[in-house]
């Protein structure tokens, strides 16, 4: 029902990158890391039973003559953090595989991927993952802000784990990694992207430790929402474009920088049953159509005012303008009571089937 779910399984992280987009993200101390994993232990089987029943959506680019579209996989991608942590990786990360492969067996249509940053790979952790059905493994630290240890250079980097990834038979996805394009191909595959300058990320949202170190340079004209990981297409339940996020605790977001206030927890409701009541709404769809500066029409907020709210100065004292910064001000002031309100409405509903 959706081309694109990305679920963060965990905060913890082998690094504090400067770029991140979200400070908790980074290494925790024994008792919080123990912490997170027994929360996120008790809470994956709830977040993935209220994930759609199929992942198969419709492709609404392939026509066929009849006027139907070609029936297509979607894909759930699994991130950090650094989900190849040892006990994230033992403790989460393989139960969420096999918990994901028993809910969509006998054809209901679903690729996993695994996003991570390659440090912490090897042959038999990989081999783990392709026993448990893994389509894709998607390395996501080709860019200058991963610094790699020892003398390898990014480019060693790369070419050892492709040699891996060779030796296990796996190929070189077709993916175009400065537009996130992706395609239709057999698996298992494996990728590289990064936030590198001609990346559609490489910008950097303006939030977590990329905001705290000044480094997103992106400017109002950047619209980070009408992209791939932004909330374009959000909306389109059971046709192509349609993504979401989820975190470690299942609250769902309409893109992966994760707007100021969730929209619903999957540990709660099913996901479909929160997106449903999100149709319609203005707001929502602004998002969906991958214009922030149109949400907040309906409280009477113009497109003049909305890029002054989306004006702000950085810890360098400088002037910032960009759409996320006025869609999280949006979100402050106006859209905790709708929310409230349409999860009311929700709650209602299910009393009265």
């Amino acid at each position: 029902m959706l081309e694109s779910i990305y679920y963060v399984i965990s905060w913890a992280c082998s690094r504090a990158c400067p770029h991140c987009y979200d400070d908790r993200f980074h290494p925790y101390g024994s008792d919080q890391l123990k912490a997170q994993i027994a929360r996120s232990k008790r809470d994956f089987p709830d977040i993935i039973d209220n994930l759609p029943e199929t992942m198969e959506y419709s492709d609404l680019e392939q026509q066929y003559c009849d006027g139907s579209f070609a029936r297509k996989s979607g894909r759930i991608i699994l991130s950090g953090g650094e989900v190849l942590l040892d006990p994230v990786r033992t403790n989460i990360l393989y139960p969420v595989l096999v918990r994901i492969n028993e809910r969509y067996q006998g054809g209901k249509g679903c690729k996993l991927v695994i996003q991570t940053s390659g440090d912490l790979l090897t042959p038999g952790i990989l081999s783990d993952l392709l026993e448990r059905n893994v389509w894709m493994v998607s390395i996501s630290s080709m860019d200058d802000f991963h610094v790699r240890s020892g003398r390898e250079s990014g480019e060693a980097f790369r070419e050892r784990l492709t040699r891996m990834f060779e030796a296990a038979g796996m190929r070189l996805s077709g993916l175009e990694s400065t537009q996130r394009k992706w395609t239709d191909e057999e698996g298992p595959v494996y990728s590289f992207f990064g936030a590198s300058p001609e990346a559609w990320i490489g910008k950097l949202w303006p939030s977590g430790r990329a905001w705290q170190n000044c480094l997103s340079t992106a400017q109002f004209k950047d619209n980070f929402c009408n992209n791939w990981s932004g909330a374009l297409n959000f909306l389109n339940i059971g046709s192509s474009g349609s993504e979401v996020a989820i975190d470690p605790e299942g609250n769902l977001y309409p893109c992966c920088r994760k707007t100021r206030l969730p929209y619903g927890n999957l540990t709660e409701e099913p996901m479909l049953q929160i997106l449903q009541s999100l149709i319609g709404q203005p707001e929502f769809e602004a998002l969906s159509m991958g214009h922030p500066e149109r949400m907040g029409l309906v409280h009477r907020v113009t497109l003049e005012k909305f890029i002054e709210m989306s004006r702000i100065k950085n810890g360098r004292n400088e002037v910032y303008v960009n759409r996320c910064i006025g869609c999280d001000r949006i979100h402050e002031q106006f859209l905790a009571p709708v929310l409230k309100r349409l999860r009311a409405h929700r709650d209602l509903q299910g009393t009265c089937r």
